[in-house]
């Protein structure tokens, strides 16, 4: 939910830009004058040292007449000028003088009245700085008219005092005029740049329950929103995927509950037709408790499959010994095994760091298919392996291989080898590898299959230890070999 109004780019790039510029052209002009000053370019040809020091420290006697103070600037300038000279005068006819006027230069010291501004100099042409300046300043003692030679140095305490006139001055007419363009430019900017966020969202409007499979355009968007162009496709990928596997769960959940409750309603049916004998109710009841068994075994592993899609799954992970837990397996399914003439080796030992309950029914879906496809008389092994970042369980057995194109797909829901789906005496629910799969998921381990004519099948879980439990991807692998 967004609350208040959003904030415009446009306008945010122009007040970071203008205060960028200002701050630029703020710093170059410092770094200028600071080379220039460190070279020696500003104090050589500077020409108003003098005329600033007289400036500052001229002021009125109790007579009303020119007086100069005392300041520690005027002390410095006579002891660095011995043959410091200058003329103080105003309009009303006041003057003060000190030195003697250079003899070339007095005859503009008689005629000051007809001078405003000017510099003089000993030489021909334009010189750097000249012998003497003239000009009239605005001063604490008014406005007066002050010659004087240009010896004195430049201040750096005046030029500090300036800086904020120099700011408002000149700098800020400057940035106001850079934020000005920039306020004209930058809607077109920004308006070509984010085209291509247009053209996403109008493929993002699109989207919907039953426009499902689109994804936005990132041919055309910046660079710098790619990532998240490319990880809101990534996400929608995810949720038609996910979609996709919920749409196929509930069809094929529909049929799977479909298929045992047609036969329980076809036997019921059959004994309600006409009168039959006890035996024949009897089987009748037998094959319908059969059929609510199976009802049960499958809801029980739906709602399994169901809670095991939620987020944050509580596990009660316990450090165990895996042969115990293993060899109470073999025995409860020792007389499935025997009915197929079947022997169940266990060996090695582990402690594995798992959630009992999950870790057993893990293993009893595995031992149970194993079961069901080994060869009548042969030998299924059960194997333990300790490693230092997990613990391996391998069931084997020897049967009729796995035909390769159904090995991706044997940890998908109610998948089966058997493209009849054939409910017959043995048949399981098409759950138990995918069970497994997501208790596989939920410990943070992996589980693969592998089926070859000549060695057999080979499921192998690995369950990570508590240590490396957080780092390991879950994985679900198929392979296959000739």
């Amino acid at each position: 939910m967004i609350r208040g109004k959003p904030r415009s780019l446009k306008w945010r790039l122009v007040l970071r830009i203008a205060v960028l510029q200002g701050i630029m052209l703020t710093l170059l002009i410092v770094l200028i004058f600071a080379v220039m000053l460190g070279i020696g370019v500003i104090p050589h040809q500077y020409e108003g040292g003098t005329m600033d020091v007289l400036a500052d420290a001229a002021t009125r006697d109790a007579d009303g007449g020119l007086a100069l103070k005392e300041t520690p600037a005027l002390a410095r300038l006579r002891a660095n000028v011995p043959d410091l000279w200058f003329i103080i005068r105003d309009k009303d006819g006041h003057r003060l003088e000190e030195g003697a006027v250079p003899a070339e230069f007095q005859p503009f010291a008689e005629r000051l009245d007809n001078i405003s501004d000017a510099r003089f100099d000993r030489r021909i042409g334009e010189a750097e700085p000249p012998d003497v300046r003239v000009r009239w300043i605005d001063t604490a003692a008014g406005n007066v008219q002050i010659m004087s030679g240009t010896k004195g140095e430049l201040s750096l305490l005046r030029i500090l005092m300036q800086a904020p006139n120099f700011f408002v001055q000149a700098i800020l007419p400057l940035t106001g005029l850079m934020a000005l363009s920039t306020l004209f430019v930058t809607p077109w900017v920004v308006h070509g740049a984010l085209r291509g966020l247009g053209h996403a969202a109008a493929a993002a409007e699109r989207i919907d329950i039953d426009q499902r499979g689109l994804q936005l355009p990132a041919d055309s968007v910046p660079r710098e929103v790619l990532p998240l162009v490319r990880a809101v496709n990534d996400a929608l990928s995810r949720l038609d995927r996910g979609y996709e596997r919920h749409k196929r769960f509930l069809t094929d959940a529909a049929h799977e509950l479909r298929t045992p409750l047609g036969h329980l309603r076809g036997e019921l049916e059959v004994c309600l037709m006409r009168q039959r004998s006890v035996e024949d109710y009897r089987d009748a009841m037998e094959s319908a408790l059969d059929e609510c068994s199976r009802l049960t075994m499958l809801i029980e592993n739906l709602l399994f499959t169901a809670r095991a899609e939620r987020a944050g799954q509580a596990l009660h992970r316990e450090c165990f010994e895996a042969t115990q837990a293993c060899a109470w397996i073999i025995e409860q399914q020792a007389a499935q095994a025997t009915k197929r003439s079947l022997v169940v080796t266990l060996q090695g030992d582990a402690v594995v760091d798992a959630d009992p309950i999950l870790f057993r029914q893990a293993l009893i879906n595995v031992l149970t298919n194993a079961i069901r496809h080994a060869a009548v008389g042969s030998e299924i092994g059960i194997g333990l392996k300790a490693a230092p970042d997990h613990v391996e369980i391998r069931v084997h057995n020897v049967g009729e291989a796995i035909p390769a194109q159904h090995l991706p797909y044997l940890f998908d829901r109610f998948y089966q080898a058997d493209a009849a789906r054939r409910r017959g005496s043995g048949q399981g629910t098409g759950l138990g590898l995918s069970i497994v799969a997501a208790i596989m998921e939920m410990h943070g381990g992996t589980v693969q299959i592998a089926s070859t004519p000549a060695a057999g099948t080979t499921v192998t879980m690995r369950f990570p230890r508590l240590a490396s439990a957080g780092r390991e991807v879950p994985t679900v692998v198929a392979s296959h070999a000739a």
